[in-house]
């Protein structure tokens, strides 16, 4: 006879939660309040059903908005802009026909002080 096994086969898939939300809530409401109600739900990053959940059991709702400082996005688009520089000069230099000119060991050295001086900005804004 077969032996039944005590784990089964995983399947694949989404995993089960462990509560499952069957009960469904309808409610009536203006188009207007429909709007508010859905843009105060956007602008704490929820959906409208888990935003008229968490009211309807805590009555208020944790702003998950995080927003990074001026600053920090400035600086990330500048190291993103030099690495993408840094990879054209890699790629150059590892391939074999082509040799690091006298110009891109210049740009190399002006790459190297923007990262110095932004990891200098970094330090400073962290301190």
């Amino acid at each position: 006879m077969k032996q039944m096994n005590e784990h089964p086969k995983n399947k694949g898939g989404r995993p089960k939660k462990d509560v499952k939300k069957t009960q469904i809530i309808t409610l009536k409401c203006t188009s207007y309040d429909k709007m508010i109600i859905a843009a105060k739900a956007k602008s704490v990053n929820l959906t409208v059903s888990e935003y008229l959940l968490q009211m309807g059991k805590e009555g208020q709702v944790d702003s998950r908005v995080k927003t990074l400082p001026k600053e920090v996005l400035s600086l990330t688009g500048e190291l993103n802009h030099i690495g993408a520089n840094l990879n054209q000069l890699a790629k150059k230099h590892n391939s074999v026909t082509d040799v690091l000119t006298p110009l891109d060991r210049a740009d190399l050295l002006v790459l190297c002080k923007k990262i110095k001086e932004l990891v200098t900005l970094i330090r400073n804004y962290l301190q």
